[in-house]
């Protein structure tokens, strides 16, 4: 019978699903109820506290949601005390964003005791100074954070000029690339003519995405030579399958969540696993890059 365990990086992970940023990661008991994913990226945390954007934030689309939440968050201090001692029982991956290589360091530095891996946020669409914004400074504070911490650090990126971007984490020694983030996008009401969302612009992301991501991941795959993470639009095992064809060792779930709750990383498991057995795989790395190979 086929084995979902599978390691990303160092990481030793029981299946490759991870619970994406942002997505019932903010407090203790939400992450601990997520017993049955690999692993958890926490919610992207700053140095100090952020209200985030205003209202509205949220709009479920046809196919997907487009948010502009604006990174809400406790503060650096706060969050750590709320997830301390988790690592012990879940594969936590701490997620960071600042405006410099300055501010990723303290963060990763603070951070790093706490969690099994670092994911950089360089590639939040709709949050001014921060995400998308240092884009510039890829290699200056990947190389930063790497040389502060002695555990994975892996580089999430959005679609755009992904190529480039990864090369630039690569040059800064990146351990890993997360792709894709959610796209910039604006939904506008006819009616009082004005965009839905109080930021006017944000993220959109769901099934909708999911042939973007996957053709990210398999451009990427074809370029650098570290493992990827793949992410956007995953709801189903088939889904899974083909972001790992593209090249990903692993992936992650989000807005999924949204409409199925938590039970979807036991389903897509299960399914998973059937697929495996059917069809001849021992564990998820059997699949990685088929596609790219062939």
């Amino acid at each position: 019978m086929a084995t979902l365990h599978t390691h990303l990086y160092s990481l030793s992970l029981a299946n490759p699903l991870i619970l994406a940023s942002g997505i019932l990661d903010m407090t203790r008991s939400s992450i601990q109820g997520m017993k049955t994913a690999g692993a958890i990226v926490t919610k992207s945390i700053g140095l100090h506290e952020r209200g985030g954007h205003p209202n509205p934030t949220l709009v479920e689309l046809d196919h997907g949601l487009l948010n502009a939440m604006g990174l809400p968050n406790p503060g650096i201090d706060a969050y750590l005390e709320e997830i301390q001692g988790l690592k012990d029982t879940q594969v936590l991956i701490g997620s960071i964003f600042g405006k410099n290589s300055q501010e990723f360091s303290t963060l990763a530095d603070k951070m790093q005791d706490y969690v099994s891996a670092l994911e950089l946020n360089m590639s939040c669409p709709h949050v001014q100074d921060y995400g998308a914004s240092v884009t510039h400074a890829i290699t200056e504070i990947t190389q930063q954070v790497t040389s502060t911490v002695d555990i994975p650090v892996f580089v999430k990126l959005g679609m755009e000029n992904i190529i480039s971007h990864a090369q630039a984490a690569l040059k800064g020694n990146a351990d890993g690339i997360v792709a894709i983030n959610t796209l910039p996008a604006m939904i506008i009401d006819i009616e009082t003519h004005l965009p839905i969302l109080g930021n006017r612009v944000g993220g959109y992301s769901g099934p909708a995405i999911k042939p973007i991501g996957v053709r990210c991941v398999y451009e990427l795959a074809q370029q650098v030579d570290i493992p990827l993470i793949g992410v956007g639009g995953i709801t189903t095992a088939e889904d899974v399958i083909q972001y790992l064809m593209a090249g990903a060792s692993a992936v992650q779930i989000g807005t999924v969540l949204y409409t199925k709750g938590v039970d979807v990383f036991s389903t897509i498991c299960q399914n998973l696993t059937v697929w495996m057995d059917t069809h001849g795989f021992d564990t998820p790395r059997d699949l990685v890059g088929l596609a790219v190979k062939k």
